[in-house]
């Protein structure tokens, strides 16, 4: 399975990353453990949400979407 996820920062709630993986656990453990440069700085990180596909490229343009300006917005009004 490959998972798209939002993680929110438990510092500063309004932080949020939007990534996707094939092993959440382990990704999940990276981003706060500061092994990711764009996660460290508001470490610890929360899952908010995730949603699993059976295909990558599924994953990668749900993230992508969820990325643009519409898809934050639609982040924010289902997942808040």
């Amino acid at each position: 399975m490959f998972v798209t996820d939002i993680l929110q920062s438990e510092t500063e709630c309004d932080r949020h990353y939007i990534g996707s993986t094939e092993d959440l656990e382990r990704r999940f453990e990276e981003h706060n453990a500061g092994k990711c440069s764009h996660t460290a700085k508001y470490a610890p990180w929360s899952i908010k949400s995730y949603f699993a596909f059976r295909e990558k490229g599924t994953a990668q343009r749900f993230e992508r979407y969820l990325k643009s300006g519409s898809g934050r917005e639609f982040a924010r009004r289902h997942f808040k």
